[in-house]
C-alpha cells in the first residue's frame, strides 16, 4: 500500500457535548463531500458518447466507436470490484479525490486521438481512445467503493437506506449535467481554442470543460471527507447511536487483510453471491429498456423528440422512485431490504408488461418508461446497501464491489447491450420483452434467496 493511501490511525474517542456537536457536523460536512465527489466522476464517465454525432463528420465510424464505449463498461465493471479491495484498506479521503483526478486526466487526454492523430490514422487513433475509455472506466471504479466506505463509518445500518438514498442521487445529478455542460462548454471556451474552426468546438466542450471542473470538485472532495469516525476522535457510529446490528463485532473496526477481506467475508458469503446475481439481472432490466428505448421508439414510429423525452422521463423519475425506496427500507421495513427489492422489482414486471403490450400509444409508453425507472432504481440502490449490510464495515468496498462487477459486466455489458441487441436484431423486440421480464422473475428469485437470512 503507497503511504499516502494508508488509512489515518485512530484517535482517543471524546466523548460529551461538544464531540456530540462535532459529530454531528462531520457527518453532514462527510456526506456532502461524498455527494459531490460521486456527482463528479458522472461529469467525466460517458462522455465520448456525447461525442459520437459530431465525429462523425471528422471521418470516425460509429460502430469502431461502439467498441471503445464497450471497454469502458468492461474496465469499469472489473474496476469496482478490484479497487473495492483497494479501497477497502486505504484513506477514503484521499482514494475518491485521486480517482476523480486520474478519470479528469485521461478523460482530458481524449482530444488527443480525435485531434492531433485523426480519422487520417484512424487505426491508431481508435487504439489510442480505446486505452484512454478504458482508463477511464478503470478509473471512474475509484469512485462507488470509497463512498461505501464512507457512509457505513458514518451513518448506521438503520438510517443507512434513507441516506443511500439520498446519496445515490449524486449520479443523477452528476449525469445531467453533462450535457449542459457539453453545449455551454463549447459555446463558451471553443472560440478560444480553435477559432474559426467551429468543428472542433466539441472537443473543449464534451472533454476538456466537464475535466476541468472535475478536478475542482476532486479538491472539493478531499476538503470535505474524513475517512472513519474514529480517526477524527470520535467513537464508532454504532456506539454514538447506541445502534448495533445483530452481526456486530469489535473486529469490524479492524483493518483486515486482502486476504480476511476476499476469502473470509466476501467471496465464501453465499448470500453476497445471491445479491450479486440478482444484480446483474436487475441491471439488465435498467439498461435493457433505458439504452434500447430511443431505438424501439424509433422503430415503432415515434419521433426522435419523443423518445428524447420519454428517455428523460425515464431517467427522471428514478430520483423520487430512489428516496421513497430507501425510507421504506428504514421505517417500514427496518432496515431490511430484500422484501422491498423484491416488491419494487415486481412492481417493474408489471411496468415492462404493458410496456410491451402498448409499444405503439406513446403516452401508455411514457408512463411506464416512468414507472420503470420510478421502481428500478430504488432496488439498484438497496442492493448496494445490503451488500454493505452484510459484510463487515472495513470489507464493504470489496463487497459492493462484486455486486457492482456482476450488474456492470453481466447485466449491462454481456445481457443488457450486447444478448439484447442480438436478439432484438434476429428475433424481434418481442422476444427481448419477454426476456426483461425473466429478468425480473430471475432477480427477485435470488433476492428472495437472501430473504430468511437477513430476517436471522
Amino acid at each position: 500500500m503507497l503511504k499516502f493511501l494508508q488509512q489515518p490511525a485512530y484517535k482517543p474517542a471524546e466523548t460529551g457535548p461538544e464531540a456530540d456537536a462535532r459529530y454531528k457536523r462531520l457527518r453532514l460536512q462527510v456526506f456532502l463531500g461524498a455527494f459531490i465527489g460521486y456527482a463528479g466522476f458522472y461529469l467525466v464517465r460517458k462522455n465520448l458518447s456525447m461525442a459520437i454525432p459530431s465525429m462523425a463528420a471528422l471521418g470516425f465510424d460509429k460502430s469502431e466507436l461502439g467498441f471503445v464505449l464497450g471497454l469502458n463498461a468492461a474496465a469499469y465493471a472489473l474496476s469496482k470490484f478490484l479497487m473495492g479491495s483497494v479501497s477497502d484498506r486505504s484513506n477514503a479521503r484521499v482514494f475518491l479525490p485521486l480517482g476523480l483526478i486520474l478519470t479528469a486526466i485521461s478523460m482530458c487526454f481524449m482530444i488527443v486521438p480525435i485531434q492531433f492523430i485523426g480519422a487520417e490514422h484512424k487505426g491508431m487513433a481508435i487504439l489510442l481512445m480505446g486505452v484512454l475509455n478504458c482508463l477511464v472506466g478503470w478509473f471512474n471504479g475509484m469512485g462507488w467503493p470509497p463512498c461505501g466506505r464512507v457512509m457505513t463509518h458514518w451513518f448506521s445500518v438503520s438510517e443507512r437506506g434513507t441516506m443511500m438514498s439520498i446519496w445515490n442521487c449524486a449520479h443523477n445529478v452528476g449525469g445531467a449535467l453533462v450535457g449542459p455542460m457539453a453545449t455551454y462548454g463549447a459555446v463558451w471556451f471553443g472560440s478560444w481554442f480553435y477559432g474559426a474552426h467551429e468543428n472542433l468546438y466539441f472537443l473543449i466542450g464534451t472533454f476538456a470543460f466537464p475535466a476541468a471542473v472535475a478536478l475542482l470538485i476532486a479538491l472539493l472532495a478531499y476538503i470535505m471527507l474524513r475517512d472513519t469516525p474514529q480517526s477524527c476522535g470520535l467513537t464508532s457510529i454504532e456506539a454514538w447511536r447506541n445502534d448495533y446490528p445483530k452481526n456486530y463485532s469489535e473486529k469490524h473496526e479492524e483493518t483486515l487483510t486482502t486476504k480476511e477481506i476476499l476469502f473470509k467475508y466476501v467471496l465464501n458469503n453465499k448470500f453476497l453471491w445471491f445479491i450479486a446475481l440478482s444484480n446483474a439481472f436487475v441491471y439488465m432490466v435498467r439498461y435493457g429498456c433505458l439504452d434500447w428505448a430511443p431505438t424501439i421508439l424509433t422503430e415503432k414510429g415515434i419521433d426522435l423528440k419523443s423518445a428524447g423525452w420519454a428517455y428523460f422521463a425515464y431517467e427522471f423519475a428514478a430520483i423520487p422512485g430512489t428516496l421513497l425506496c430507501g425510507w421504506l427500507s428504514d421505517k417500514l421495513f427496518h432496515g431490511k431490504r430484500a422484501l422491498p427489492t423484491m416488491i419494487f422489482m415486481a412492481l417493474v414486471l408489471v411496468f415492462v408488461a404493458l410496456y410491451w403490450m402498448y409499444i405503439d400509444n406513446l403516452s401508455v409508453v411514457i408512463i411506464c418508461l416512468i414507472g420503470i425507472g420510478f421502481f428500478i432504481y430504488g432496488p439498484v440502490m438497496l442492493i448496494g446497501v445490503q451488500a454493505l449490510d452484510l459484510a463487515p464495515k472495513n470489507a464493504a468496498g470489496t463487497a459492493a464491489g462484486l455486486t457492482g462487477f456482476f450488474g456492470y459486466f453481466l447485466g449491462t455489458f454481456i445481457l443488457a447491450n450486447t444478448l439484447i441487441g442480438y436478439v432484438a436484431k434476429t428475433a424481434g423486440w418481442s422476444w427481448t420483452f419477454a426476456m426483461l421480464i425473466a429478468a425480473c422473475l430471475l432477480s427477485i428469485f435470488f433476492m428472495g434467496l437472501t430473504y430468511k437470512e437477513e430476517r436471522r
